[in-house]
């Protein structure tokens, strides 16, 4: 299949999928007329890769997970070495909720700081 009846299967845009074969995340193959040609596992692949970015994990993530890209993802029984990445990247996004909560807090209680205050207004 080419490039836009790929992107029209799996709801993604055919830049994107530019942009994944350039990672060496998908491939494709070049026709006589220079039109790329994916198989038909491709959709597999790429619907695998947009579960995998849905779960919070990022393109670099999803890299170390190539070999099974074109399987049963939600099936299959992870890998250590994945499970491992998937609690690396759980704690990151721990610390930079932790720190967005606190950056509100400190706007939030600054806010309320300045509403009731008599300072001029800075408008």
């Amino acid at each position: 299949m080419r490039i836009g009846e790929l992107a029209r299967v799996t709801g993604v845009s055919t830049r994107t999928l530019r942009f994944y074969e350039g990672l060496e995340l998908l491939e494709s193959r070049r026709a006589s007329n220079g039109y790329r040609e994916y198989a038909p596992a491709a959709v597999v692949r790429v619907r695998n890769i947009r579960h995998l970015l849905s779960t919070g994990l990022t393109l670099d993530d999803v890299a170390h997970f190539r070999r099974c890209l074109d399987g049963d993802l939600r099936a299959a029984a992870p890998a250590p070495a994945m499970v491992a990445l998937a609690r690396r990247r759980l704690a990151l996004l721990d610390e930079r909720i932790s720190a967005l909560s606190a950056a509100r807090d400190n706007l939030a209680r600054g806010l309320r700081d300045a509403v009731g205050d008599d300072a001029p207004s800075c408008r």
